[in-house]
């Protein structure tokens, strides 16, 4: 049993290693398979519903093309506005933090900025979001590989029922796990997927009738980052709030705070577990530990994935009596009596 865990942890390294070898290639693959994954569903759907198989896939390729180009616009128009002033905003934001500071002091606050710890710095935030952002334009570049990726998988979706079909006759005990795993994973990635959408949506707009700066990238951002669950959404909040502190003013500021909060927790604490239901989640400690994992196999693109990936391998695990346990150190339960509920019930 030792021998069989040494095998498979050494298994797992030098595999983990082969990823970041290739973090070129497998990061456009990666968001293919999750296109894909999200896209599938709706293309089954207009077939029940009387498409000509070549029309709904015509329908739903168009719409992925419709998405790809509209993130893109959004990308191509604000980003580089962002960059180039980006040096402006981090002096403002440092000026005004330095300013705030004089004014504690003078209110009888002793505090000294040189004395905070290294790198603590508000316009490292500003910094960060910006590399995020140019890392995902980075990958927008090859749209087109990703787009073709995503049209191969998409029309292999009625013959991977046929080979499914084959595979049920030769073990259907392994097929039962994986037609859970795949369920469960689709309705994972389209819930998120929506409510992320929901979120960017939202906070997009409303950025834009408020008149904040660079608007529809912040919405953009909080729909990337809503995949994160609770820190995704703080990640995305605070560039949008410090840029509109030092283009605007403190009540703006404020309003932008409080529009975040209230998005944040009508979809992702009341609409968002309503749909999930119990079993999807996973701890906040795992979600840290893979952003750190996926961003350093993956890079920058690989925190946007890493709850995905790490929801893959739950729902995988959680498909295998087996493994299931694993599954549940990784979940979000609380209490000895939901992780006794959870075992006792059938696969999410």
């Amino acid at each position: 049993m030792r021998a069989n865990a040494l095998v498979a942890l050494a298994a797992f390294v030098i595999v983990i290693a082969g990823v970041k070898a290739i973090q070129t290639i497998m990061v456009p693959f990666l968001l293919a398979v999750f296109i894909a994954i999200i896209s599938a569903p709706l293309l089954l759907w207009l077939e029940k519903r009387g498409f000509p198989r070549i029309l709904a896939f015509l329908t739903v390729t168009a719409g992925v093309v419709g998405i790809l180009t509209g993130i893109g616009t959004i990308v191509g128009s604000s980003l580089n506005g962002f960059l180039n002033t980006l040096p402006e905003i981090q002096w403002k934001l440092t000026k005004l933090a330095q300013e705030g500071a004089l004014w504690l002091q003078g209110h009888g606050v002793s505090i000294d900025l040189n004395s905070l710890p290294t790198g603590f710095d508000p316009a490292d935030a500003i910094s960060t979001a910006g590399s995020f952002l140019k890392s995902m334009s980075q990958i927008l570049s090859n749209s087109f590989l990703i787009f073709l990726m995503v049209t191969f998988m998409l029309f292999e979706t009625v013959s991977m029922k046929a080979k499914l079909n084959y595979f049920a006759k030769k073990n259907a005990q392994n097929l039962k796990a994986s037609e859970i795993f795949i369920m469960n994973l689709k309705r994972y990635l389209a819930i998120k997927t929506a409510a992320s959408l929901s979120t960017g949506i939202i906070i997009g707009f409303a950025l834009v009738l408020m008149g904040v700066k660079y608007a529809l990238l912040w919405g953009l951002l909080a729909f990337l980052l809503n995949y994160i669950p609770t820190i995704g959404s703080i990640l995305a909040a605070i560039p949008a709030i410090l840029v509109t502190l030092v283009e605007a003013n403190l009540g703006s500021a404020l309003s932008v705070t409080a529009l975040f909060l209230v998005v944040n927790i009508a979809i992702g604490n009341f609409i968002e577990p309503r749909f999930l239901g119990q079993g999807l989640g996973i701890s906040t400690l795992v979600v840290l530990l893979s952003l750190l994992f996926w961003g350093w196999v993956l890079g920058s693109v690989g925190m946007f994935l890493a709850v995905p990936l790490t929801m893959s391998v739950k729902i995988a695990l959680d498909a295998n009596p087996r493994t299931r346990w694993i599954a549940i150190l990784l979940s979000d339960y609380k209490g000895e009596e939901a992780i006794v509920k959870l075992e006792d019930s059938k696969p999410i």
